[in-house]
């Protein structure tokens, strides 16, 4: 079982950003704004005014930016949590082989093939 401790090795696998509990603290309003997108109205509020509504939910200045960058690694560093995050890329048309795709620099389809490949 991985120790819980930020040294772990657990926490050094290259090029990953773990989604601990540090990571949970700090994402916290970031993924609350993406959680509130699974209401229609919220979703039009965001697109209506994103400044506001990031605003709103006291996103820091690293989480805005790569929320209007649509930084999907710059989400993720700044505490975002996928399945929540997904929530935001429904948004914009993306879906979670989108984002995975976005995180691994691989096209959606070549992404799409490593899953299928790997039997996943």
């Amino acid at each position: 079982m991985p120790t819980p401790f930020p040294n772990s090795a657990a926490h050094n696998i290259f090029g990953t950003t773990i989604f601990d509990g540090v990571q949970a603290q700090k994402g916290y309003p970031l993924n609350a704004m993406c959680f509130s997108f699974n209401s229609q109205h919220n979703r039009e509020r965001f697109v209506a005014n994103e400044a506001a509504y990031m605003q709103s939910f006291g996103l820091n200045d690293d989480q805005s930016l790569a929320i209007r960058e649509r930084d999907v690694l710059g989400l993720i560093r700044s505490g975002g949590n996928v399945y929540y995050l997904a929530k935001f890329a429904g948004i914009l048309g993306l879906d979670v082989q989108d984002l995975g795709a976005l995180q691994t620099g691989m096209s959606k389809a070549d992404f799409k093939n490593k899953l299928v490949q790997a039997g996943i």
